[in-house]
């Protein structure tokens, strides 16, 4: 199987979010790549007796969407975070959609940011729904438990501690919402969009 590759993120300095927390979110993210390669190694190795070790086959299996999903939603975070605040492009399809959807793009993501302040860890995710063309909102416990099958990724904003404590006290996780909302890149959203079509 091949393995899966660490992506390296040009993140310049942002508002409200320091380097500090930035640089230890990043280790957090190489360590969800270095696992679920060990994980699919680890799996080809027992699977010369998979009869013998199909309890900790089937236990490393479990492990999967926890480890894939933590690499994948950190990708997704961090390139929305990549090359500064930039807002929607003109003629945005990304706006468009919403605008069916809710009277504005700020309307819709004070609905958003509400979503983000669900108790708990996990990831605020705005996938999109090719069958039903619409833009669906969900809450993701841990990075795995809820996750929409066959929906697209568009947006996501990481809810664990790890991802504001170097900044705000988790009674005031709300700043770190707006400020990453303050230095979200729109243009990586609406290429996030496009692809989902």
């Amino acid at each position: 199987m091949k393995k899966f590759e660490e992506l390296k993120f040009n993140i310049g300095q942002l508002k409200g979010i320091s380097a500090k927390n930035i640089e230890e979110h990043l280790k957090l993210y190489a360590g969800y790549v270095k696992n679920i390669n060990q994980i699919f190694e680890k799996l080809g190795d027992l699977m010369s007796d998979s009869e013998k070790n199909a309890y900790v086959i089937g236990e490393l299996h479990r492990r999967i969407g926890f480890e894939f999903n933590g690499m994948r939603n950190h990708e997704y975070y961090f390139k929305s975070l990549e090359g500064g605040a930039k807002p929607l492009p003109k003629n945005s399809k990304f706006k468009e959609a919403i605008e069916e959807q809710a009277p504005t793009v700020g309307d819709a993501m004070m609905g958003f940011k509400t979503l983000a302040m669900t108790r708990g860890v996990g990831w605020a995710i705005l996938y999109w729904d090719k069958k039903s063309e619409q833009l669906i909102p969900a809450w993701v416990d841990e990075q795995q438990l809820g996750q929409l099958n066959g929906l697209s990724y568009v947006l996501g904003i990481d809810m664990w501690e790890h991802s504001y404590i170097y900044d705000y006290p988790t009674s005031e996780k709300k700043k770190y919402i707006e400020a990453f909302f303050e230095n979200l890149n729109w243009e990586a959203i609406e290429k996030n969009f496009l692809d989902a079509q």
